[in-house]
């Protein structure tokens, strides 16, 4: 015979149909939350790089590659061709003017000078010889002349002779036109001895002038040589520091080869170089700005070189602070040269997110999650770009390397 179930157990075994129900759409539920969260994409905030959107300044620049030079650096070539004999000093060392660097051998050249001055005395004995020479013709000539004036003077006192014995008709019309032609003849005689002599000594002082050009030009050569000899012991200019001095003993140098520099290493400028199809957008006076170790120096472009090497184009900046003490000779540096600059406006931190292009899609943090937004940009610079839409000031955009995400509408950030 069946029992009846008690009330008591009937609602018991109702409280456990319940929970299992439950405990199914519980389970269900933490299903489909999971299924969910496996569907969408996310990454580790670790592996993040962020940024805020702000307001500052953008230049837009050209990247080019510098090396710091000193502002003036002295050239010390050789005066004579020679040898290297002995190197006084090396590169480092801080020199003064008139301080000897390195010495050449003298002996090729003190011979050239022993030469020059044996040719200099035959000159001057040439000189001598020309001039007594010179003399003699010149005296034979004004021997001829006191002669050929004797003569005209006694053809003369023959000619009045002839004159009076015809006036008192001792003589003949024939002795007198003989007695005129003798005297005409003798004064173009004497006329030529003169010219002769005028000739003479016009042919004298040119012959002296010319051997007196050939004594000064060979005393000039003389006091030249003499005075590379003395420099033959090759001293600085100027004050400094050497940077590079031939140590090559023995090696064989030309007349003005460069055997030493030396830079005041109190100022610096910058060389710097750039791609040729870039040469247009470059103008003197246009504001650069120099980074090395972590320092940004200011200057503007001093001189552009009109040359184009090996596809590149050589310019020089002039620094506002040219004795910085982050400046070092040799020092390579990334250099900036700004073609716009915007004040004031909408800007956000450089990084491999940006493509370059006007507009893309970036990724904006909110909450928990990263959100896909489409964002137009402006100018850019090693450091910053310029944000013309899309973006708020405080925004935080991540400037990682997002490019597998790039259909993804929504991110889940995982701390």
């Amino acid at each position: 015979m069946d029992r009846a179930i008690s009330p008591a157990i009937q609602a018991k075994r109702r409280r456990q149909r319940w929970l299992l129900a439950t405990a199914v759409l519980l389970l269900v539920a933490g299903g489909l939350w999971a299924f969910r969260s496996v569907l969408r994409p996310s990454i580790k905030q670790d592996e993040l790089l962020t940024a805020v959107v702000e307001t500052g300044d953008v230049e837009a620049s050209l990247t080019a590659a510098g090396v710091v030079i000193p502002a003036h650096e002295a050239v010390v070539t050789s005066p004579i061709q020679s040898t290297v004999r002995r190197v006084l000093l090396t590169a480092g060392d801080k020199v003064q003017p008139g301080q000897p660097i390195l010495e050449l051998d003298k002996e090729l050249t003190s011979t050239a000078l022993a030469k020059l001055q044996d040719e200099q005395l035959q000159n001057r004995n040439k000189s001598t010889l020309l001039q007594l020479s010179l003399e003699r013709s010149l005296n034979d000539l004004e021997a001829q002349q006191q002669v050929q004036q004797e003569k005209v003077r006694s053809l003369q006192s023959a000619l009045r002779d002839e004159q009076h014995l015809l006036g008192i008709g001792s003589g003949t019309q024939e002795g007198v036109r003989q007695a005129e032609l003798n005297l005409k003849i003798a004064e173009l005689e004497l006329q030529k001895v003169r010219r002769q002599m005028q000739n003479q000594r016009q042919s004298n002082q040119a012959d002296e002038r010319g051997l007196g050009y050939t004594v000064q030009m060979q005393d000039r050569s003389i006091r030249e040589l003499a005075g590379k000899l003395r420099q033959a012991t090759v001293s600085a200019d100027q004050a400094g520091v050497l940077t590079w001095v031939n140590e090559d003993i023995g090696s064989t140098v030309t007349q003005g080869q460069v055997l030493a520099r030396v830079a005041d290493l109190s100022s610096f400028r910058v060389r710097a170089t750039i791609a040729d199809a870039y040469a247009d957008s470059l103008h003197l006076g246009d504001a650069v700005i120099v980074r090395l170790s972590g320092t940004d120096l200011r200057g503007t472009i001093s001189s552009i070189s009109p040359a184009v090497d090996k596809g590149v184009v050589t310019f020089y900046v002039r620094l506002e602070q040219n004795n910085h003490p982050a400046l070092r000779a040799n020092l390579r540096t990334d250099v900036y040269v700004v073609t716009r600059a915007h004040r004031g406006t909408l800007r956000v931190k450089n990084g491999p997110y940006y493509q370059g292009g006007r507009e893309q899609e970036v990724f904006v943090l909110h909450d928990d999650q990263a959100v896909r937004r489409t964002v137009r940009f402006g100018d850019s610079n090693f450091d910053y770009v310029q944000v013309l839409s899309g973006l708020r000031p405080g925004d935080e955009l991540i400037i990682s390397d997002m490019k597998d995400y790039q259909q993804v509408p929504l991110l889940t950030i995982k701390r």
